[in-house]
């Protein structure tokens, strides 16, 4: 069948939108996902909510295999959540010991905040601080990170914060009580920029952390969901320092859902130099936590 020359003009313009929409898809899938500073992605897995999606840490235990320790709701146990501790924020480790760090959600608003050690002989003890008056009261531990030497432990607030607290390690420092009781600030990281929403936050050497924000906007930083970097003048000493905030870029979202990702825990692992960070993906695919794995470069 001839066609018109109307015909033919149709086609041809038919033909060149489908190419230049396959060129076009092709450039899209070819591109690659906005890469993190310093960091490359070299793994992903997904992991039940049932245990995971609130942090992350690399547990070594003398004389054992490293774990992989996930928090939860549905971790706590039942005698700290009649205490009231309703919410475990990202925990960290080192030398065997675990620290975890409990949100209070039984008072309004909250009056105290709590660190639970875990020694590793399975030992735990509580250390219970009433919050100050300039101590933020809502989501008052959403995380704690301990320094390499492990003489500093370092927690945060979930909301818009200036500034990161500085306690003495139990058991690790000298100075730090070895019994429950009150852990009081040693001293404070004041941050050149705010950051919003830091849920998980790590060191990677004595003088810099990295964290990992579930920030929906991009009024503070060019992205969302950031993982950021702070760096410190000098290794934590228990005196007040001011530490640069830095943005390395977006973190992984990738779902077959639509909507609001959640960013939660954050690990790096010293002797394997394995960063990894928990994103939980938007409802109805929230059943899972993916947890993606980098390396420096």
């Amino acid at each position: 069948m001839r066609l018109s020359t109307s015909a033919r003009a149709k086609a041809l313009a038919l033909s060149l939108m489908v190419s230049a929409l396959l060129s076009c898809a092709s450039l899209a899938a070819a591109s690659p996902a906005a890469a993190l500073e310093g960091w490359r992605q070299t793994g992903k897995v997904s992991v039940a909510n049932s245990v995971s999606g609130e942090g992350i840490t690399t547990l070594r235990r003398p004389g054992q295999a490293p774990q992989t320790v996930y928090r939860n709701g549905t971790t706590i146990p039942q005698p700290l959540k009649d205490e009231g501790w309703g919410h475990v924020g990202d925990p960290d480790s080192l030398r065997g010991y675990t620290f975890d760090v409990y949100q209070d959600t039984v008072t309004n608003p909250p009056v105290s905040k709590m660190y639970l050690v875990t020694s590793p002989s399975g030992q735990t003890t509580e250390f219970v601080h009433p919050l100050a008056a300039d101590e933020p009261a809502p989501n008052a531990n959403a995380q704690v990170a301990v320094s390499p030497d492990g003489q500093w432990l370092v927690s945060g607030a979930l909301g818009d914060a200036t500034e990161l607290f500085v306690s003495p390690t139990p058991f690790l420092n000298r100075h730090a009580p070895r019994a429950a009781g009150d852990l009081p600030p040693a001293a404070r990281i004041h941050l050149d920029h705010t950051i919003r929403a830091a849920q998980g936050c790590d060191f990677v050497s004595a003088t810099r952390l990295l964290c990992a924000t579930s920030d929906s906007g991009n009024d503070l930083y060019p992205t969302s969901y950031q993982l950021l970097q702070v760096d410190l003048p000098r290794a934590l000493t228990g005196h007040d320092v001011r530490a640069h905030v830095k943005e390395l870029g977006q973190l992984p979202l990738s779902s077959t859902c639509a909507g609001a990702f959640t960013p939660e825990g954050v690990d790096y692992d010293a002797p394997t130099g394995t960063l990894r960070v928990e994103v939980v993906p938007p409802a109805p695919c929230n059943t899972v936590t993916d947890v993606y794995s980098f390396r420096r470069g």
